[in-house]
């Protein structure tokens, strides 16, 4: 091979290199400028949102709660009407 087989294959080499490598190291760069203008975590903000998940739990925890009593009334207010048919019904007879 000689230099006017070279020379075209290295220039279209570097123009592929241009054109995937550019846009490539565009994106590293912004990544890092993204990651270096994040504030730093806040050991306060740690702690408040500990705070913040222990307090959704119990509250996830009363409303199962909640929920329960409801499925409870619900059935015993489902089961009424029949009971309450029967004795109707044997008043009415006597």
């Amino acid at each position: 091979m000689g230099p006017e087989v070279l020379v075209p294959i290295a220039f279209f080499a570097t123009v592929v290199a241009i054109v995937l490598g550019v846009p490539l190291i565009r994106a590293h760069i912004k990544r890092q400028e993204r990651a270096a203008s994040l504030p730093a975590p806040d050991p306060r903000a740690e702690e408040r949102m500990a705070r913040i998940e222990a307090a959704v739990e119990s509250i996830a925890i009363e409303v199962e709660r909640i929920s329960e009593g409801q499925r409870f009334v619900t059935k015993l207010l489902a089961e009424r009407p029949a009971a309450g048919a029967l004795s109707r019904g044997d008043e009415v007879k006597s």
